[in-house]
């Protein structure tokens, strides 16, 4: 299983910060894999809601579905996901910090099919690029939401 993390602070406050981050039609704004995204379920969010995310990432689009897995309001969101060969669990978990939240993403990928011979030659090169395009966007949303201030 692979496993990457990014983290940020945010000059906002967390109730802020999860209030923009939680409602998924915002992630094509600020994820710039995401190129639409939607919740599929009921609301209000929780464990179960589920959402669609249309996604372009390495010149490949993809279609994903989301289910929340866990969650906890201001602190915690968890969902799992699959795309193509794969399948990823996401943490985010919003933290009060002096002078705004700070923002952690985990996640976990497990690669199937075929896929993951090759995968496995090519993780490392993978998980940096996967890193350093969710630091990117970290540094959307940071941008996004200290400007609303």
């Amino acid at each position: 299983m692979a496993r990457y993390e990014a983290s940020v602070v945010i000059n906002r406050p967390v109730e802020e910060v999860c209030a923009y981050l939680n409602d998924v039609r915002n992630w094509a704004e600020w994820r710039s894999d995401v190129l639409e995204a939607e919740q599929t379920s009921e609301a209000p969010l929780g464990v179960g809601t589920t959402f669609q995310l249309v996604m372009q990432w390495m010149g490949q689009r993809s279609e994903a579905t989301l289910e929340v897995t866990e969650y906890e309001p201001n602190r915690k969101l968890k969902y799992w996901g699959a795309s193509g060969p794969g399948s990823a669990e996401h943490t985010y978990t919003f933290e009060p910090v002096e002078g705004g939240t700070r923002l952690t993403f985990v996640a976990e990928a497990e690669i199937g099919g075929f896929v993951k011979r090759l995968y496995g030659l090519v993780e490392p090169v993978f998980m940096r690029i996967a890193k350093r395009h969710m630091d990117g966007s970290f540094a959307n949303l940071k941008d996004i939401l200290e400007a609303q201030a």
